[in-house]
């Protein structure tokens, strides 16, 4: 049961108007939303914050509607990985970085920052990007998770970068992107992109339970056998924190994938 406090599951937003029909209660106020959701599920990656600045007192607002023990992950803004030079991104980061990231205090999970499918890696230009990567915001400290979707960066000169920088790779379970599962850092980040519309929890029996293992795998400091990666898996390490999100696919699922997960974790 250790291993499975670390695991947090959950979906990306909670704005979507299927969900009305089949995950949020009939008359649910919109501004309840929140409110409900946080509380069927461990965590949110928060896709808003990739597009538009936010506002300290919204963060705020986030992190008292929400039960103790749930947490957000935040897409760092565009402007901080949408450029030519990632050597440049400095103001870029500090200004979402400053926009009042902190407010969330314990409910701050890891920020993704992702990458354009055409941007290729750049050894020298993406070292001196993660060397842009604070380690800490109002006495908060940040976990970073890159998102990365060109396949140039399934190398293992890509991985030991991430790993001597300490951030996560996030985990694509996609036809899309890049599908590699590596672990680079202290936590492991993964986006499951497969629901259908057939299954009530988006996947058949088989592949949650697929998952549940593999999510208790990385908790324990293991790798799955049955995930692709770049290398073979290394030594068993300490326990992490591991972050599994349906998004895409049949994105009306989402929610009820995201609980039957929680379920079969027990």
């Amino acid at each position: 049961m250790a291993a499975q406090t670390r695991i947090r599951c959950g979906i990306g937003g909670w704005t979507y108007e299927p969900w009305r029909n089949n995950f949020y209660p009939q008359g649910l106020a919109h501004s309840k939303e929140l409110g409900y959701a946080s509380r069927q599920l461990t965590a949110i990656e928060v896709n808003g914050t990739y597009y538009s600045t936010f506002k300290p007192a919204t963060f705020a607002k986030w992190r008292d509607e929400t039960p103790d023990g749930f947490v957000f992950s935040l897409k760092a803004n565009r402007f901080a990985t949408n450029r030519k030079v990632l050597a440049e991104a400095g103001p870029s980061i500090e200004r979402f970085i400053d926009s009042g990231v902190a407010e969330l205090g314990d409910k701050l999970g890891p920020i993704v920052w992702q990458f354009m499918p055409a941007k290729a890696f750049d050894a020298g230009d993406f070292e001196a990007f993660l060397n842009l990567l604070p380690a800490e915001a109002g006495g908060m400290p940040l976990r970073h998770a890159l998102d990365v979707r060109h396949a140039s960066f399934m190398t293992p000169q890509y991985l030991a970068l991430a790993r001597k920088y300490q951030c996560a790779t996030v985990f694509t379970d996609s036809d899309d992107y890049p599908s590699f599962a590596d672990v680079t850092g202290p936590l492991v980040y993964a986006r499951l992109m497969r629901t259908e519309s057939r299954y009530k929890t988006g996947y058949p029996p088989g592949a949650m339970a697929r998952w549940a293992q593999a999510a208790a795998t990385w908790a324990q400091g293991g790798e799955p056998d049955d995930v692709p990666r770049v290398q073979p898996p290394g030594k068993k390490a300490t326990p992490r924190d591991v972050f599994m999100f349906f998004i895409s696919g049949a994105k009306e699922r989402a929610p009820a994938a995201a609980m039957a997960l929680i379920a079969q974790m027990g």
